[in-house]
This record gives C-alpha cells, sequence and structure tokens, in this order.
C-alpha cells in the first residue's frame, strides 16, 4: 500500500517512518511506500537526510527494507494512488504558532495553540486547507483512509468528515499515553487494562480502568503516591482527582488551573519566549544544520526531539510546582503508534480497540451524533465505530458541550465567512472571559494574519 503523508517535512516524521521501517522486519508490512508532501522543499530535504539515515542504520541490522520514501511538493501527484493518507500540516507554520500565542497574551488571556484563543485562531486558518486537502482526497484517492493528525484535531477531523465521511479518523496520542501511566501506577500491565476514556480532543477523562474483570481506578485514586507518581497526578493533585472522579486529560491543566497557567505563560514568554518561540529556536536550527551537513541530520533531529520532548508543557509544570518528565515520556512518539494501529487494523481487517476520533453517533451521550469525539472504538476494515460508553457528569457534559459549541462556530465561521460566527467562537470559549475580550482577539488575529480577511470577508 502507498501511504502519503501531508505535511511530510514536518518534525515528527521520522517517528512514523521509524515505525514503518520497523514493520517491515517480520516480512508482512503494510506499506510500501512512502510519498512525502509539503510545500517547503528545504524542509523535505532535511527531513529526507534524516530518513536517510535512519534507513541505512536499518539496513545495517536486517538487510534492505521493502520500503520506499518518495518527495512531492504537487498534492494531487502526492495523492494519487494513495492507500492511506497521514494528514500532519500546519498551516503558517511555527511563526503562525508564535503570532497565535502572542495576540492571546497581549489581549490577557491564555495563548496556546490548540486551547482557547490560540486554538480558535489556528482553527480559523487550518480548516479553510483541510477541507481543500478533504477535497483533492476525495477526488484523487477516493478509495483512501484519512487519519488526520492535524491540530486542532477535533475540529479539524470534524470539518473534514463533512467531505469524506466516516473515512477520516481523528487520532491524539494523550489518551493512551495517560492511560498507560495510570496503569503503570498499579502495578499492571498497560495492554492487559482496558481504559474508559471519553470526551472531546484535549478535552476528555478516564473514568475507569478495567482489569480482571473490575475496575481499578477507585483503588488508583485513593492511593495519594501512586496517583502523583505520573505526570496527570502531579499536574492536578490528588485531591482534586478524587473530587472529580476521573483522570483529566493533561490538556484540561488550561481549565483546572487556568489563572496559573496564564500567569506562568506570560511570564515564561516575558523571559525566554513562549513555547512557540522556543520550538521555533530548536527546529529552525535543526533545519539550518541538517541542510549543511545531511550526514549528521539524523543525530540534529534526535538532539533537537529530546529537547523538545523534555520542555513539552514545561509552563504547566511549573505553574504545579515544578517538576521534570519521566524518562519514558522522554523516548517520543506516540503519534505515530496511534496512526500505524489504526493503518494495520483498517488494511489488515484486523479489529483494534483505540481511543481516536470520530463522529459521535449515539455513542456518547449528551452530544449529537455528528459531533466528533474521542472515545474507544472498534477499528477495523470498515473503519472506526465508536463503542457505546456512559454519559459524562453533569460537570464534564457543560465543559465539553461548550467546548464543541465553539469549534462549531469556527467551523461554521469558515463555511460563510461570517465574523459573527468567528466572534461567537472567540466569546463563547471558557477561557475567554468577555464579549469585549473576544472582539479584541477577532481583531487582533485579523491584524497578525492578514489572510484571515479572504477567510472571514464579511464583518
Amino acid at each position: 500500500m502507498r501511504l502519503t503523508i501531508l505535511g511530510g517535512g514536518g518534525f515528527r516524521v521520522p517517528l512514523v517512518h521509524r515505525a514503518l521501517l520497523a514493520d517491515t522486519v517480520g516480512g508482512d508490512a503494510v506499506v510500501r511506500e512512502v510519498v512525502l508532501h509539503d510545500t517547503d522543499p528545504g524542509r523535505l530535504a532535511a527531513i529526507g537526510a534524516v530518513l536517510d539515515r535512519q534507513r541505512d542504520a536499518h539496513r545495517a541490522r536486517h538487510g534492505e527494507p521493502p520500503l520506499a520514501v518518495r518527495a512531492e511538493t504537487d498534492l494531487a501527484a502526492a495523492l494519487d494512488g494513495a492507500g492511506m493518507v497521514f494528514s500532519a500540516i500546519r498551516v503558517g507554520g511555527m511563526a503562525g504558532r508564535v503570532r497565535d500565542e502572542r495576540v492571546a497574551l497581549a489581549a490577557g488571556v491564555l495563548g496556546q495553540e490548540t486551547v482557547g484563543a490560540g486554538g480558535i485562531s489556528y482553527g480559523l486558518r487550518t480548516v479553510p486547507v483541510a477541507l481543500r486537502v478533504a477535497e483533492a482526497v476525495a477526488e484523487r484517492a477516493p478509495e483512501a483512509w484519512v487519519v488526520n493528525f492535524t491540530n486542532p484535531a477535533g475540529m479539524v477531523t470534524e470539518a473534514m468528515s463533512a467531505v469524506l465521511g466516516d473515512r477520516v479518523i481523528g487520532i491524539c496520542d494523550s489518551p493512551t499515553g495517560l492511560g498507560r501511566r495510570a496503569a503503570r501506577a498499579l502495578g499492571l500491565d498497560p495492554a492487559a487494562v482496558r481504559v474508559d476514556y471519553a470526551g472531546l480532543n484535549h478535552l476528555g477523562w478516564v473514568r475507569g480502568l478495567w482489569a480482571d474483570g473490575r475496575d481499578r481506578l477507585p483503588e488508583l485514586l485513593a492511593d495519594t503516591a501512586a496517583v502523583e507518581s505520573f505526570e496527570e497526578g502531579r499536574l492536578f493533585g490528588a485531591d482534586w482527582l478524587r473530587a472529580i472522579g476521573a483522570l483529566p486529560n493533561e490538556y484540561l491543566h488550561y481549565y483546572y488551573a487556568a489563572r496559573e497557567a496564564r500567569e506562568q505563560a506570560a511570564a515564561a514568554a516575558a523571559a525566554d519566549g513562549t513555547r512557540g518561540e522556543q520550538v521555533v529556536g530548536q527546529q529552525a536550527e535543526f533545519y539550518r544544520d541538517a541542510a549543511r551537513a545531511p550526514e549528521a541530520a539524523f543525530d540534529l533531529w534526535d538532539r533537537t526531539r529530546l529537547a523538545r520532548e523534555r520542555s513539552y508543557m514545561a509552563d504547566n509544570r511549573a505553574a504545579a510546582g515544578g517538576f521534570e518528565r519521566a524518562g519514558e515520556d522522554l523516548d517520543g512518539g506516540g503519534y505515530e503508534e496511534i496512526a500505524l494501529a489504526v493503518m494495520r487494523a483498517v488494511a489488515r481487517d484486523t479489529p483494534a480497540r483505540l481511543i481516536v476520533d470520530v463522529r459521535n453517533r449515539g455513542a456518547l451521550p449528551g452530544l449529537d451524533a455528528d459531533a466528533v469525539v474521542e472515545v474507544a472504538c472498534l477499528v477495523d476494515g470498515s473503519g472506526a465505530r465508536p463503542l457505546a460508553t456512559g454519559p459524562l457528569d453533569g460537570h464534564q457534559t457543560a465543559l465539553a458541550q461548550a467546548v464543541k459549541a465553539v469549534e462549531r462556530d469556527v467551523i461554521a465561521a469558515v463555511r460563510t465567512g461570517s465574523r459573527t460566527h468567528a466572534l461567537r467562537a472567540f466569546a463563547g470559549h471558557p477561557l475567554v472571559d468577555s464579549v469585549g475580550t473576544a472582539r479584541a482577539l477577532l481583531d487582533g488575529y485579523l491584524a497578525a494574519f492578514p489572510e484571515l480577511a479572504d477567510v472571514l470577508p464579511r464583518p
């Protein structure tokens, strides 16, 4: 099968390539050709050099892998003949992320690329491109499945599903990572634990950890040392987790500790730059040096990857009292494991239970059938079918419904060109504190991104 990766010059692509190489060792690889698509030839060349070094190392251990890689800057050529498409685009690049963060901080609200004002701006810029990509897939590769990595993942997956139906599946590694960490805290094998997780992308909760026929979550929550032995437990604290009776996705720290997260992000931005500015510096150095010394590209990439993993959500950890990431969280990856698990289940028609983003279809009470939710699904040759789950509690439902309404307003703003829908999205978000602030945000993002005037031509 041919796999096309949109955003093929992106920094995470070597993780996918590494997993695909490993998949060839058993002799039953699903993917035989990878097409990398990117609009930036320089980024494609740098990532291509990393993949060459990975291939050399694989060849030395296992022989020549049956996995061809080529690059394309033309979208139609990249999609032709694809059986699977991984979408990992970043509209506006990392420079766009920095502006998303800075405009929000200047308005006195959280600056984060997927949560709150920054996520709304990112969505307004990304949804139009995602819709064009979906239309191109429907035309050039109508039998292909799309696995969407592109953030804001739930919003983008919902927009694309209007074109591709159930042939688009959104993924995020946070729910699976949380479930694994919680299982290990109980001394359990993560593979033997069934995780009850539900919500939206970057807004979900583990409500149960089932092993040996019983739910072990109450046992974990009762043990302060165990629950605070992993990252989410330290972020939120055992007392709060007992109060809500669940384990929140790490991104809920922006909601449960909104004041502290905003103040820490603003202080860090003033001292050392925003998270986006830090990543820009790290990655710009990698892409520049890899172009100069392609033979060293892998080492440069791996060093940059480790620095990035160490600093992931550093502001939140600082706001929670300060702690370092655990060693197992520095290995990188997660996205590629979920993406390849989806791909194998679909391509081989081998059922797998995976937590992914799909249209609800009544699985999660309180949200309509077309709302893209993040829940456990049965994935096989017919796609991903959400498994029925118990309702969110009142607090969880209220938060999920509020954020889903924001996502819907962003999509409506893009489809209609209406600035009114865009204003409603900003004003309706739980992390924006007034309509006046919402107006300042909309004006700020229109000034920071002149291209948004084409997306939102109507006042």
